[in-house]
């Protein structure tokens, strides 16, 4: 079994303090079973504290958040008490692994960094060269993949050197990935997009906000100063996190990429047009937001996938391809 990252992921490291929007706040953390069993060994004043911050239910055990949603165990200093008293070995698994996320394969397990962590954003956006994938550890057992999954990853290595292909624009590579899928993005305008948004579950009100406020402009100009090479970066990592299940077609999942892309530009100009602002942090947060709202909600992910399979147009001509751009 191999493991499989981004040429970017040991780049990685947790900021800490230095994060605007810290993990710890406004989460339900979780606490997996192994965990709990070594906090309930804790002894001394640290252990009780660990026991008083900690609360049960039907759905398992998980930390007691405090004033503003704040993990109990979050200092004033926006460090992690159980790390500074315990070690990071005593994290719970969902702390260790966040912000990563997981596709398990037949003879690979695929891991990525989300963009939920504005950290891993400025790692993902700003990387100059082309996104690689490489292994990262290697158990030496030969697993072998199923043709289902060979076929996959055939695909999606076709979508992303199209993503990837420097000598286009980025709407030019959007174009040739619905191409590859015989699919058309469906012809609605930034007002409609926002209207389907805003009937989705949101759980931050500056994502509401920030919906309801662009939406009163329909057209943006979204060929701001930011580097093409930003735009695919972001492309690549939709695909790479969406792009990931062999037996669903793979339709739903491209279109769901390029709608991450076409709404954050969109959003982002309206921000760019309503004040001056520091454009590299700007996009960051909108980033932010979206995956928080959008790619940790599975229900909301899934909701935007069916609608695009649903709504989208079959296109099975590639030699008669026309993308009418929303933009």
């Amino acid at each position: 079994m191999k493991l499989i990252v981004p040429d970017y992921y040991n780049d990685f490291c947790c900021i800490a303090d230095r994060c605007k929007h810290s993990c710890c706040i406004g989460w339900e953390i979780d606490i997996d079973n192994e965990t709990l069993e070594r906090y309930r060994n804790i002894g001394g004043d640290f252990g009780v504290r660990l026991q008083d911050g900690i609360e049960t239910d039907i759905c398992g055990a998980h930390f007691r958040l405090g004033a503003q949603e704040r993990c109990p165990f979050l200092n004033r200093e926006g460090l992690c008490d159980i790390i500074l008293t315990l070690g990071e070995a005593y994290l719970s698994q969902i702390c260790t692994d966040h912000p990563r996320f997981c596709s398990f394969y037949s003879d690979r397990t695929e891991i990525g960094l989300g963009l939920c962590c504005e950290e891993a954003t400025r790692i993902i956006l700003f990387k100059e060269t082309e996104t690689k994938f490489s292994v990262l550890d290697d158990d030496g057992e030969e697993e072998i993949p199923t043709e289902e999954e060979k076929a996959f990853f055939a695909q999606r290595e076709r979508l992303f050197t199209l993503a990837q292909d420097r000598r286009k624009t980025i709407s030019e590579r959007m174009n040739d990935l619905q191409r590859e899928i015989g699919l058309v993005f469906p012809n609605r305008s930034f007002a409609e997009w926002v209207d389907i948004f805003l009937s989705l579950e949101c759980m931050d009100d500056a994502w509401k906000t920030l919906l309801l406020e662009s939406r009163k402009k329909s057209v943006y100009d979204v060929s701001s100063d930011i580097p093409e090479i930003i735009w695919g970066q972001l492309l690549v990592y939709f695909l790479y996190r969406h792009v990931s299940d062999p037996e669903r077609d793979i339709g739903g999942s491209v279109l769901f990429a390029i709608l991450g892309v076409y709404m954050i530009r969109n959003l982002f100009s309206y921000l760019c047009c309503r004040e001056k602002a520091n454009k590299k942090e700007e996009l960051i947060e909108i980033c932010r937001l979206y995956s928080s709202e959008i790619e940790y909600s599975e229900e909301n992910t899934e909701q935007l996938i069916l609608f695009l399979e649903k709504s989208s147009q079959k296109n099975e001509r590639k030699d008669d391809f026309r993308y009418e751009r929303n933009d």
